[in-house]
């Protein structure tokens, strides 16, 4: 599988990026078969964060074995320093580590939690000190509004940032556009969330993917042209969602991985501008 520099750490990660949602809810022995077939097909980024159910207590004993050839990332929901420290101790020992290669502040969304995290008494104390200690390599950090994730990069040096980078977001509103060129020019490593998303669920709709809080593309092919756009963006690497089958789907895609034609973006985009996009977020009523 092809790799990519994150940034100028000196790193260098696989395209295709293991959400850890994909082994949450399954048994031990299914965790490691599938863990060793993203192994066995050049993933060597691995995404996680408290968060998603299950998914640390089932992914640490099958990640156990290839822990010293992996890049591990993990995530902090919390906002405060005192709570950060807390799920950060509790996710090393869970994920069976002494340290995290990439340790993110997870899911930015508004301006105070923006102030809260880089106040006095703030989650990115937490971060920074961890750093000092050893205990994580690289500050990072997840936003889903491009308002946090802009304000974010202009007040701390962040090692990478992940963000949607989304075929239909990008090509129904630009939503993604601002953020990626403010990481090229702040030297910020891009990350890429929801390649695969198509659009929010309708009410009623059955859910074939109930891992998934929106709808995926619906096969193969759809999730070639869609990583095919978001890899032809300048990102690292894209962490593919919820389920081993749309992982699959991810590896199949890089493996053949090339840009987009002008006629191909523009058939994405006269489909884009008909969905229900699942960014920007919806305002709250």
């Amino acid at each position: 599988m092809e790799k990519r520099a994150l940034g100028s750490t000196g790193v260098r990660l696989s395209v295709i990026g293991f959400g850890g949602i994909a082994v949450k809810d399954t048994e031990p022995d299914e965790a490691g078969r599938i863990v060793a077939e993203a192994v066995d097909r050049g993933i060597d980024y691995f995404d996680v964060a408290p968060s998603y159910g299950n998914a640390q207590e089932k992914l640490g004993p099958a990640l156990e074995p290839y822990r010293s050839r992996v890049f591990l990332a993990c995530k902090t929901g919390q906002r405060t320093a005192v709570e950060a420290r807390k799920e950060l101790e509790n996710s090393l020992r869970t994920l069976r580590t002494d340290h995290f290669d990439l340790y993110q502040l997870h899911g930015v969304t508004t301006m105070e939690d923006v102030e809260t995290i880089l106040g006095p008494g703030g989650a990115l104390e937490t971060l920074v000190k961890a750093r000092e200690e050893g205990l994580i390599r690289f500050i990072g950090f997840s936003a889903h509004t491009e308002e946090a994730a802009l304000a974010l990069m202009d007040r701390f040096d962040f090692t990478s940032v992940l963000f949607p980078v989304n075929w239909a977001c990008w090509l129904k509103s630009g939503f993604g556009r601002k953020v990626l060129e403010k990481a090229e020019e702040k030297g910020v490593a891009r990350l890429a969330l929801k390649a695969l998303a198509e659009r929010r669920w309708a009410d009623g709709e059955e859910k074939k993917w109930p891992k998934c809080w929106y709808k995926p593309v619906g096969s193969s092919q759809e999730a070639a042209l869609a990583l095919r756009f978001t890899l032809g963006k300048s990102v690292t690497a894209a962490v593919m969602p919820s389920h081993a089958d749309l992982l699959w789907w991810g590896c199949d895609a890089a493996q053949r991985w090339k840009p987009l034609s002008e006629a191909e973006e523009e058939a994405l985009a006269r489909k884009a501008r008909d969905l229900d996009a699942i960014f920007p977020q919806r305002p709250k009523a």
